[in-house]
């Protein structure tokens, strides 16, 4: 069985293998025990496990999970254009204007997802990448640059 090591993708065997994750560190216990400090790959989660319970999962694996992760992303997307045209056919005189979003994120990884699906549905925007520590110290000042109609703030 091949060592697991920092960078790995995993799954959890007693989770039955649900969800892949990065492993980001490896901590050695006293009693000779590893746990791995892990980070989901699609899901936004963070969870740690005795590096026992974990399983590699192949490169290929981790492509395909991730291309349909993407195309479920996509297939909601076209379902949301056409159900907005079908809207926008039956109430021509209402107009339907989207506000702007200002998005916080500690995570650079997920700020860069975040914003690609922001750019796919078509929906103005603005995403930050600051770690989780400053958030607190420059959201105001933001709010009055930006002055967005929402604010998102996602933290690990």
């Amino acid at each position: 069985m091949k060592k697991i090591k920092v960078g790995d993708i995993v799954c959890r065997i007693s989770y039955d293998k649900d969800i892949m994750f990065e492993v980001q560190r490896i901590i050695k216990l006293n009693n000779n025990n590893e746990i791995a400090i892990l980070k989901g790959i699609i899901e936004r989660i963070e969870a740690d496990s005795d590096i026992n319970d974990l399983c590699l999962v192949q490169k290929e694996k981790v492509k395909n999970n991730i291309r349909a992760f993407d195309d479920k992303v996509d297939l909601r997307i076209e379902k949301r254009k056409i159900n907005k045209k079908n809207t926008e056919k039956r109430a021509t005189s209402f107009i339907n204007r989207t506000g702007k979003i200002l998005h916080l994120d500690g995570d650079r990884k997920y700020s860069e997802k975040s914003f690609r699906y922001y750019r796919k549905l078509g929906l103005n925007a603005i995403v930050k990448n600051i770690p989780e520590n400053k958030q607190p110290k420059v959201v105001y000042n933001l709010l009055k640059y930006y002055k967005p109609d929402i604010l998102v703030i996602t933290r690990t």
